[in-house]
C-alpha cells in the first residue's frame, strides 16, 4: 500500500514497527504457493536468516501447505522458486540469507503440473 504523506519528512514522525531490529535475530519472510488460492495470501513467517533453505522447506513450507489435495503429489526437485521477484534455484544447503532473502522478503513458489483442486486454482 502507497503512503500519501502530507509532509514531506513523514518519516522522521513515525515508529515504523517492522523493522528487523524488532524480530530479536529473525527476519519476516512471506511465503505463498501459487496458482493454489485456497491460501489467499503469503503466510508471513518469523525466521532466523541462519536457517538453512532445506529446514525451510521442511519445518515451514511442507507442514503449512500440507492439508491442501495436491500437496502429496509435490515433485519438489520440480518447483520453481521465486525470491522478491527473481527466480531462483535456492541451494537447500545454504541459509536463507544466502540465499537472498531479506526482511520481508516474498518467496514465491510454483509446483509444475499443479494448478490447484481439479485445476481451479483454488
Amino acid at each position: 500500500m502507497s503512503v500519501v504523506a502530507l509532509t514531506p519528512d513523514y518519516e522522521k514522525h513515525i515508529e515504523f514497527r517492522d523493522l528487523e531490529k524488532n524480530f530479536h535475530g529473525n527476519r519476516v519472510v512471506y511465503l505463498h504457493w501459487e496458482q493454489h488460492l485456497s491460501f489467499c495470501s503469503a503466510i508471513a513467517f518469523p525466521l532466523p536468516p541462519s536457517m538453512p533453505f532445506a529446514a525451510f522447506v521442511e519445518a515451514i513450507v511442507k507442514p503449512h501447505y500440507a492439508a491442501h489435495p495436491d500437496f502429496q503429489r509435490i515433485d519438489w526437485s520440480q518447483v520453481v522458486w521465486m525470491i522478491d521477484d527473481e527466480k531462483k534455484t535456492p541451494d537447500m544447503d545454504k541459509s536463507l540469507e544466502e540465499n537472498g532473502v531479506k526482511h520481508k522478503s516474498l518467496v514465491r513458489f510454483w509446483t509444475p503440473g499443479l494448478e490447484g483442486y481439479k485445476g481451479s486454482a483454488s
